[in-house]
């Protein structure tokens, strides 16, 4: 049978008998399982490649992003059973407002995986919709008025960004329809790859600009990125880490595949230039704005815009480095930040406070959770020996050899984020030293974990990791 089916059947089916489980702390076991279950299936396609089918497609493109999503998932599903029964005991969330926390979980895993193994323009374009509306309710999960704001900002923003895919992807059909006729095959990427050549370039390239804004709205690309700092610091921290580690890469997949189509089709506009624009006034935009934060959970959503940006700008640059370099800090990001997340969830309960005012001397009073934020953010920050270091030395290694102005301004943002980041750090980790309980030693292994994998992949990268990357950089041109 299709591995895929798994894949998507295992979140399907577990988010609707969430939705029936009445209680709390019996939810939070089935997610973590069900998350367990959907880790193991997503690794059965590397031992055999599923066929593919007018809906669902596993290539060389997806199958190791299918993977990371569903660790990041099985990782965060663990974090997130702890938080939400401390948010219980301490009286910030009421057992009723988490009735369907958990059944959206797996219905926001659903979505994404669904996107990955997508083969149709139609289900991907679903799929992104309802990713939007399974984290917009567990965004406004607080129910104060600021956690409803955000939500309510999150869902217009991000809707009218979806729309704009749905007129790009309308577009895409109407310029395939003359060659690939009507019907579903006019909506399938495996179908439109070998023939896009014979598609018209000037609608291919309205086309792209519509999926471009659409979908790098959900990227939380500048200037459409106002949804993200809110929705990051309104919403439960496991959310952020799932928005910051998954839903990010994910819309921007979307936007890969789309400038796939564009690059085998000569005559059209190269996507490079605005990608490249998107991407450079995103890092630029993010590292200014770094240093005005006063709440660590929105400090660290810029930081997401931020690398977002540079991941979108490498991609832009194009060729086989670039690439490479864009498709390994998709992967570092999502590790890193989904760690500093869970980091910053513990800090937030420990302490009572997401205001970086009133967070001093982590080091000293939780030891293990000061060192690992420390951690974290240095490997964010992009400090040798962290893969995000190796993934940004590529990116300006090759920006310096190809477009050296290009290559300064990428390289003024990295040092003004990086000096925001640090400079709020030396207060976090190192100030003077309060009290408050102790995070566990358990519950912080996930973010253990993730850092271990971060450090060691800038140290060294296993060989068929590197050969994917490889495969997948000459694919995206």
């Amino acid at each position: 049978m299709n591995p895929v089916y798994f894949i998507l059947g295992i979140p399907a089916a577990s988010a609707i008998l969430l939705a029936i489980v009445p209680s709390y702390k019996v939810a939070a076991k089935v997610n973590v399982g069900a998350t367990l279950l959907t880790l193991i299936a997503s690794l059965v396609p590397f031992a055999h490649r599923p066929e593919t089918t007018p809906l669902l497609l596993i290539d060389d493109f997806n199958i190791y992003l299918v993977a990371l999503t569903a660790f990041v998932g099985f990782t965060t599903s663990l974090f997130s059973a702890r938080y939400v029964i401390h948010e219980v005991e301490i009286g910030r969330l009421v057992p009723r407002y988490l009735r369907f926390y958990h059944a959206m979980y797996q219905g926001f895993l659903f979505t994404m995986l669904l996107a990955l193994t997508s083969n149709n323009l139609g289900v991907l374009w679903v799929s992104l919709e309802g990713a939007t509306l399974t984290t917009v309710l567990m965004v406004g999960l607080y129910r104060t008025h600021e956690a409803l704001e955000a939500a309510w900002k999150y869902f217009i923003l991000c809707g009218v960004g979806i729309a704009l895919a749905l007129f790009g992807t309308t577009l895409m059909y109407l310029a395939a329809q003359p060659v690939m006729g009507a019907g579903l095959s006019a909506m399938t990427w495996s179908e439109l790859m070998p023939r896009v050549a014979e598609f018209s370039p000037a609608i291919l390239n309205l086309a792209f600009v519509f999926l471009l804004v659409g979908y790098g709205t959900k990227v939380g690309l500048a200037p459409l990125h106002a949804w993200l700092p809110d929705a990051h610091a309104e919403g439960p921290t496991p959310i952020s880490a799932v928005l910051s580690g998954l839903l990010l890469n994910v819309a921007l997949y979307c936007v890969l595949r789309f400038k796939m189509l564009l690059a085998g089709n000569p005559l059209a506009v190269a996507p490079g230039p605005l990608m490249i624009t998107m991407g450079l006034s995103s890092i630029l935009l993010a590292s200014f704005m770094l240093y005005r934060r006063r709440d660590i959970k929105r400090l660290f959503a810029y930081s997401s815009i931020e690398h977002m940006g540079i991941i979108t700008f490498a991609f832009g640059m194009g060729g086989p480095l670039a690439n490479f370099a864009g498709l390994l800090h998709m992967t570092m990001h999502s590790l890193t930040k989904s760690a500093i997340f869970f980091a910053v969830g513990h800090i937030s309960q420990v302490k009572g406070t997401q205001k970086i005012a009133d967070i001093r001397g982590l080091t000293s009073s939780q030891p293990m959770l000061g060192w690992a934020l420390v951690i974290g953010v240095v490997a964010i920050a992009g400090l040798p020996p962290f893969g995000v270091f190796l993934s940004e030395f590529l990116v300006l290694t090759n920006t310096f050899g190809r477009q050296p102005l290009l290559a300064v301004l990428v390289l003024g943002g990295l040092l003004i984020g990086f000096g925001a980041l640090i400079l709020r750090l030396q207060a976090l980790a190192f100030g003077p030293s309060e009290g408050g309980e102790k995070a566990s030693t358990v519950a912080l292994l996930p973010l253990f974990v993730h850092l271990a994998i971060v450090l060691v992949a800038g140290i060294y990268l296993p060989a068929p990791l590197v050969a994917w990357f490889q495969t997948v950089a000459r694919l995206l041109g």
